[in-house]
Order: C-alpha cells, then structure tokens, then sequence
C-alpha cells in the first residue's frame, strides 16, 4: 500500500511516518546564530548613528557629509534586518519581501557610498583655480542621484514580482524522508538583474573611491570607502558559487551570510576610524585638522 503525500514508510515497512519537513528556522544552530548577527549588526548600526546625529556639530560628522551619512547607516540598518526575512518557514509574501527588500536597501546602501565618493572627488577638484564643480553635486543633486539609482532597482523589482515572484516550493530531501521548503527565486533573469545592478554600483563605487584614495586631505574618506567596497565585492563574487552549490536550507544560510558579511564590511571600514575620533580621540575632532594636509 502505498504511503500519502508527505508521509514514508518506516524501516519496518509496516506504517507510514510523516516526513520531516525542513527550512532555516530560529529552532536551528544556524539560525539562531544568524539571527544575532543580524540583531547585533543592526543595535551597532543604530548605536553609531546615535553617535552621529549627537556629534552632528562636529567638524569630522560636517566635514564627512552627515546627510549621506545617516541615510547610509539607515540603510544599513535595513540590510541587517532584511537578513531576518530569510528565516522561518517560506510563504508568498516573504519569499517576494526577502530579494526586494535586499535589493533596495543595498541599492541605497551603495548608492549614498557611490555619492560619498564623487563628493571626495569633486571637493578636491573644486580647489583647482577656475573650478566651479561644486555647484553641480550640492545637496540637490546628490539627493537627487541616490534617488535615481533607487527608483532604477525598485522598477526592476516591480518587474520581476510582476512577471515571475519569488514563490515557495517543495523538493525531496534524501532517501524521499524529508520535504526541504525553499523560495524559489522565479525568474532567474530578475534575480540576475538585482544583483547585477547591486554589483554595478558597487564596482563603479570601488573604481572612484580607488583613484581618490591618495588625494591629500588629512582625513580622506576615499580609503576606507575603498576597502568597504572591496570587502563588498570579494563577498558577493564568492557568493555566487557558494550559493549554486549549497543544498536545501544551507542555500539560504549562504545568502544571509553574504547580506551580513558585506553590511558588517561597510560598517566597520567606513565608521570604525570616525567613531574612534570622536569618542575616544575628541581632541582630533577639529577643523583645523580635517584641513590640515
């Protein structure tokens, strides 16, 4: 006699037994350990900012852009917590939230990085005599380029959910004893096309920020901007395979993973060096030597 859906025979061949069903969840080793990752990046995230917006006075929060900067550890924040949309069991709506929000907020994330970057640049072009760059990236356009590069990811989302969603689906696990639930990513095209555009920026980003890290300001943000993004995209090129090749609910852990490594690179290369400076070294938090070359 055969066994229904979702059940087996047991060894014994004498009854059915229902099948173990299997996903990351917050009971797993694993997801628990993500799952502070994301909490823990997130409060470290949120308690810089505070940081931030009480020394926002400050020449060094001044001098570093401290609109972008607080867009940035907002979106941040965001990349952190879109880590735990991938835990639990899948359903339609998470499976759609999980890559868009991933998208977006990464997008955001690079984007502000990516206006950080030409900022440095154009600043130091700007003292050249006969320079009036300036007047083209004030605050209006640079909000207005981070904007653009969003709008560019959200339409491709829109797409996507549109045309082929993420949606949950059933595979068998080993020997037909379990039933793995994943989210399938719908139309590969769309998934391509979110994290090739996420790559886009970043190398762009990574490309600008190397040929100003030898500019000659005391404090260059070019360098650390740099290495962020260099962590960045080592992370998301050993991605790739790494999430091809890993079975069933350990293709998500990968994923998160690399949502986690490269939100930790961002914040711990472009912050730590500010925050040392004003928490423990104040006395370096001068004009005078933000100026100095």
């Amino acid at each position: 006699m055969r066994c229904p859906e979702r059940f087996w025979s047991n060894t014994e061949r004498t009854r059915c037994i229902p099948k173990v069903v299997e996903f990351l969840s917050l009971q797993d080793t694993m997801g628990i350990v993500l799952t502070v990752l994301s909490v823990t990046g997130a409060t470290l995230t949120t308690t810089v900012l505070a940081a931030f917006f009480h020394h926002r006075d400050t020449p060094l929060v001044r001098a570093n852009n401290s609109e972008l900067s607080f867009l940035l550890l907002v979106s941040l924040t965001l990349c952190f917590l879109c880590a735990l949309v991938f835990i639990g069991r899948p359903a339609p709506w998470n499976c759609m939230l999980r890559h868009t929000l991933f998208g977006v907020s990464f997008v955001i994330c690079i984007a502000c990085v990516l206006s950080k970057t030409v900022v440095v640049l154009v600043a130091f072009r700007a003292t050249l005599p006969g320079s009036n760059l300036m007047q083209y990236f004030g605050p209006i356009q640079q909000r207005a380029g981070i904007f653009l590069c969003t709008m560019v990811q959200i339409v491709i989302c829109l797409l996507w959910l549109l045309m082929a969603p993420p949606l949950p689906t059933e595979s068998a696990g080993e020997l037909g004893a379990r039933v793995i639930l994943q989210c399938t990513v719908g139309s590969v095209v769309g998934f391509v096309l979110v994290l090739g555009y996420i790559g886009l920026l970043a190398v762009v980003c990574f490309l600008l920020a190397f040929f100003a890290r030898k500019l000659p300001d005391n404090f260059n943000e070019a360098k650390f901007i740099t290495f962020s993004m260099l962590i960045f995209c080592a992370v998301w090129i050993a991605f790739v395979p790494a999430y091809v090749s890993s079975p069933g609910k350990y293709t998500v852990a990968v994923e998160i993973f690399a949502i986690l490594a490269s939100s930790y690179g961002l914040l711990l290369c472009i912050f730590t060096p500010k925050c040392y400076i004003i928490l423990l070294k104040p006395e370096k938090n001068t004009k005078k030597n933000m100026m100095s070359r």
